[in-house]
């Protein structure tokens, strides 16, 4: 019995517009109201999560952050800020790659270690609130999210790799969008977070439909009884699904919600 659906955003849950598709909303209330809960997982903040899902914010749960910010019923239930010694390394690592270019978050902030316009928005990286700094915030800023923009796509998975070979200790690395690469604290991730949310509403992982599209979905498709790849998802993710739907183009995580809709009567 599915009791939980996880669903990340941008290339899942949200449409080629990065917009979330208006039927959305009323089916997550109906599915509610049989018994079946909603929480998106995202590598964007909560605080812009907010703003898509206003219609139903006290109606669903949030993995926000790649796992770093975690809401339930409007309470945070968990949050991880990044190590400053850490970050120090990470800094020093990606000084030895010009092609390289690390963005860091709080929680309404974005710190940009170049020019604005050596980044590309994509996705989940529209960096509102960007400030340009030459060193890391000082100790007592939350930074909560790390993201690398690689400036040439070719790049992408030799840095990837690279980061992980230096870094793995620190952190995980996942591709994410064309010329991005999601940071996170090792031991954090979206799974991470959504286990959060199970424990407080005391659901098994076998009774979680999760739906994913990028490499950062894949702790959380690999940790659901029910994974979903979407049909425009990388092929890693789809590899480890049990089914593969639509594309988000096609609103395939709406179709399949409504399909739940349909079994439940």
């Amino acid at each position: 019995m599915i009791r939980l659906i996880a669903s990340d955003m941008d290339g899942t849950l949200l449409d080629e517009n990065s917009e979330v598709p208006p039927e959305t909303f009323d089916l997550i209330l109906r599915l509610r109201e049989r018994g079946v809960l909603f929480a998106v997982s995202s590598g964007r903040r909560y605080d812009t999560l907010q703003r898509f899902f206003e219609p139903v914010i006290d109606c669903m749960d949030f993995v926000a952050s790649n796992g770093t910010q975690v809401y339930v019923g409007g309470r945070m239930v968990g949050r991880e800020v990044f190590s400053h010694a850490a970050l120090q390394r990470l800094v020093r690592v990606v000084d030895r790659f010009d092609c390289l270019h690390l963005a860091l978050f709080d929680a309404s902030r974005s710190f940009l270690f170049d020019e604005d316009e050596k980044y590309e928005r994509e996705f989940d990286k529209n960096l509102p609130n960007p400030e340009q700094i030459y060193s890391l915030p000082d100790p007592g800023t939350s930074i909560i999210k790390a993201s690398l923009f690689c400036d040439d796509e070719k790049n992408l998975m030799d840095m990837a790799y690279v980061l992980g070979r230096e870094l793995g200790s620190d952190f995980t690395f996942a591709p994410s969008g064309r010329k991005w690469i999601d940071t996170m604290p090792a031991g954090i991730n979206k799974a991470t977070g959504i286990r959060q949310v199970m424990d407080v509403h005391g659901v098994d992982a076998s009774d979680v439909m999760a739906f994913g599209d990028s490499m950062n979905d894949y702790e959380i498709l690999r940790l659901a009884g029910h994974p979903r790849a979407m049909g425009n998802a990388r092929y890693g993710i789809k590899r480890i699904a049990r089914d593969i739907v639509a594309t988000n183009a096609d609103h395939g995580v709406q179709r399949e919600m409504r399909k739940l809709l349909d079994e439940l009567g």
